[in-house]
């Protein structure tokens, strides 16, 4: 029997909440409710209205809660295809005024620069293993670095990632990660760097893990940034540490905004990075004229992705692409694709039920790092 409906029964035989209390402190009682496709978010608490808020484009992005009649339970069931996850919260309305919060009942949260959200994991979805520490894997060494870079005219920071067998004499390839700080702190990318590594699954890798201070202008087809990653980083990294100086051993990722400086600086140097990762690209454009109806920061943008389209060329030798369903830019991504496909370029795109987060991107790492950088267990088995 659906749950809510069992819940509905119970508080029409014991007014009083007992048999609810029970319901909802039973042994392994997890919330939301998943039942197949249908997930069932529930509140239990004093509230004038209770809404669901979410980030699946397409849906509306309020939806209310109903309230069981005589009692402070309120719930929603909606249709949630096999294998998403969603970032939510709920919004209490009281007194006239409104409060956003995290489901008290849920235990899964998602981090992110603005803080965190709960997180509904539908059936099918799981965590990957290799997003968490491995007691039997070394840990690789992160080392913040900094230098003066004549395009910015400013000090740039960041941390370099060694993997744990590091040594001078042997050579690396290079991933250069715009966002980096993000990455490592709300992607989990330094533990999954040293899985990957210790199963074999990609190579001992150098990672440059850089940040912007002012990243929707800077990574919005900026010609200083993609100047300051390939004529300075790149020859500051490969003049102290032993890196492989061929463009195959070189890779540029990001995501969102961050997908589109690691395209953007790949246009302006081709055949210097011969591997690309880009998550979630924020790659606007427009099909009639020039305005976009995302707003002045992406003029750039669709200015420089309107390009793209109209004369695409080979930038690089592989490219790695993933989005979410449940984004906004889920079309512009797919769009893109064909495009750079056509041009000689090996083009991997992945699509998952989710959103535009972090979490999204770590759990897609795995299948973008080691097709881009096969490990000796890849080769095998690719």
């Amino acid at each position: 029997m659906n749950r809510i409906l069992a819940i509905q029964d119970l508080i029409r035989s014991n007014p009083d909440g007992g048999k609810v209390d029970a319901f909802f402190n039973a042994p392994g009682r997890t919330f939301p409710i998943v039942e197949g496709p249908h997930a069932t978010f529930v509140w239990r608490g004093d509230a004038d209205g209770v809404s669901l808020r979410h980030w699946i484009f397409g849906l509306e992005s309020e939806s209310s809660l109903a309230r069981i009649p005589n009692t402070d339970l309120w719930y929603l069931t909606l249709d949630i295809p096999h294998g998403s996850r969603v970032e939510y919260k709920f919004e209490l309305h009281r007194h006239g005024g409104s409060q956003w919060i995290e489901d008290p009942r849920n235990p899964n949260r998602a981090r992110d620069p603005f803080g965190a959200n709960s997180v509904l994991q539908g059936e099918g979805y799981e965590v990957p293993d290799w997003v968490a520490p491995d007691p039997d894997a070394r840990p690789g060494l992160l080392e913040p670095f900094s230098f003066h870079s004549k395009a910015f005219d400013a000090k740039r920071h960041g941390a370099i990632y060694l993997p744990a067998r590091f040594r001078k004499t042997r050579l690396y390839p290079l991933l250069v990660v715009h966002d980096g700080s993000d990455y490592v702190n709300f992607a989990n990318m330094r533990t999954v760097l040293d899985n990957l590594i210790h199963r074999l699954e990609i190579p001992d890798i150098i990672v440059a893990f850089t940040d912007s201070p002012d990243r929707l202008r800077e990574y919005a087809n900026d010609e200083r940034h993609a100047k300051f990653l390939t004529e300075e980083l790149l020859a500051d990294l490969t003049g102290r540490l032993p890196i492989i100086d061929r463009p195959q051993a070189r890779c540029l990722m990001g995501a969102s905004f961050g997908a589109v400086a690691a395209f953007s600086t790949a246009v302006r140097y081709p055949d210097v990075w011969g591997r690309l990762l880009l998550q979630s690209g924020s790659f606007a454009f427009t099909d009639i004229g020039t305005r976009n109806r995302r707003g002045p920061l992406f003029d750039r943008v669709v200015e420089f992705v309107n390009q793209v389209r109209q004369e695409p060329k080979a930038v690089s030798e592989r490219i790695f692409m993933s989005c979410g369903v449940y984004e906004s830019l889920i079309y512009e991504n797919r769009s893109l694709v064909p495009l750079l496909d056509a041009t000689g370029m090996q083009v991997k795109f992945v699509e998952a039920r989710d959103g535009h987060n972090w979490e999204n991107w770590r759990d897609r790492l795995r299948e973008g790092l080691s097709w881009l950088f096969p490990g000796p267990l890849m080769f095998v088995y690719e």
